[in-house]
């Protein structure tokens, strides 16, 4: 358990039958308990909890929570897994980091707008396929109209930003991709290299603001 960082580990026969399982914590119960040295792992084992591979994960989250994990059946009915209180929380940094990290570009974004254009400046940059929006703020802004905005050689001057206009509104335009597949809940996620381009941007942002702040 110690050389491969397992937390459980399943007590077998072959693949379909499961005798119970051992976890730290039960070795540490044992131990605790017994005077005695335990010679073998039945002394340490506990009844085993399993789900289907078929079952929703949303219904068994509370047993992976109150257990710290399950053991996956398959339809063969030999186990084929197991998922752990890690892997929630390995799945749920996965799909709620690109969310976290648009958010924090898009506010960074607008900062960077915010306070240097008029209300007319900033409606010029609305989408003309939504005609009847208003656009009273920078926050009625669309992460596209920040982009066309900036795209206006005038208007970037505006920024006071001495970074590549061109540059800058490419990688904001990437930003924009990846932001539609987050946002349009794209079955395959995002890719390695997307999620990096965010952090890459977020980064590249914070060092902006620091820079402009020491100015």
């Amino acid at each position: 358990m110690l050389r491969h960082d397992y937390s459980q580990l399943p007590v077998m026969t072959n693949d379909r039958d499961v005798k119970g399982i051992v976890s730290w914590e039960s070795i540490g119960s044992r131990l605790a308990l017994r005077k005695q040295p335990i010679n073998a792992v039945r002394e340490c084992m506990k009844e085993h909890y399993e789900v289907l591979s078929t079952d929703s994960l949303f219904r068994v989250i509370g047993h992976i929570i109150e257990h710290s994990y399950v053991l996956v059946r398959g339809d063969d009915k030999t186990i084929t897994g197991i998922v752990t209180t890690a892997d929630l929380s390995a799945q749920f940094q996965q799909l709620s980091e690109p969310f976290l990290l648009l958010s924090e570009i898009e506010n960074h974004v607008r900062l960077v707008i915010d306070g240097k254009f008029t209300a007319d400046e900033l409606a010029s940059a609305k989408d003309t396929a939504d005609p009847e929006r208003i656009i009273e703020s920078v926050a009625d802004l669309t992460l596209g109209e920040y982009i066309r905005l900036l795209e206006n050689p005038a208007n970037w001057e505006k920024t006071g930003l001495t970074v590549d206009r061109k540059v800058f509104v490419r990688e904001l335009d990437n930003v924009r991709r990846i932001r539609n597949d987050v946002m349009h809940f794209d079955p395959d996620g995002i890719t390695p290299e997307d999620h990096q381009l965010l952090r890459h941007f977020l980064q590249f942002m914070h060092e902006l603001r620091e820079i402009a702040g020491k100015l």
